[in-house]
């Protein structure tokens, strides 16, 4: 697994985009043009020395995965994995507006009632980033674990194997 990946958020007029390091967070997000998601994609992959994409399954992911697919980074094809996409732009709005508190007026109403006034699409990006690090620490099972009779889970302390 890679430490530092590209998270895109495909849309069909725009994407976000986000290089996420597993142990240091984002390091990169911006809303980008879907027509130049190839471009940038491989000029972040040369930047930042990652081959590996995190891609949304919501709309326009098979646009997305297709130019990816044809695009390469220093010779080296991407390799893309796609990460499901449920409820994150719910949840991209609330962390734009933890990190963006109103200001003026608009602190007076609940963010729950506000729309962002930029997109949040880099947002999602980096939740997408986030799920996947988190489902590949959930497959990693230390060797030294015994396995549970009848299935792959960690045995817990104390449980009987009866």
């Amino acid at each position: 697994m890679s430490n530092t990946i590209i998270a895109i958020d495909p849309g069909r007029e725009k994407c976000g985009i986000a290089v996420v390091n597993s142990t240091r967070g984002a390091l990169f997000q911006t809303v980008i043009p879907t027509a130049d998601l190839s471009h940038h994609t491989t000029k972040l992959a040369a930047e930042y020395n990652t081959t590996t994409i995190i891609l949304g399954n919501g709309t326009a992911h098979q646009y997305a995965k297709t130019a990816l697919t044809n695009a390469v980074a220093a010779g080296n094809p991407f390799t893309i994995t796609l990460v499901d996409e449920h409820r994150s732009t719910e949840e991209a709005r609330k962390r734009y507006w933890h990190h963006n508190p109103p200001t003026g007026w608009r602190r007076l109403i609940p963010v729950t009632m506000q729309v962002p006034p930029v997109p949040v699409d880099d947002y999602v990006a980096v939740i997408l980033a986030e799920r996947y690090f988190a489902s590949q620490k959930e497959v990693e099972v230390p060797l030294h674990v015994p396995l549970a009779k009848g299935g792959n889970r960690p045995q817990a302390e104390g449980d009987s194997m009866e």
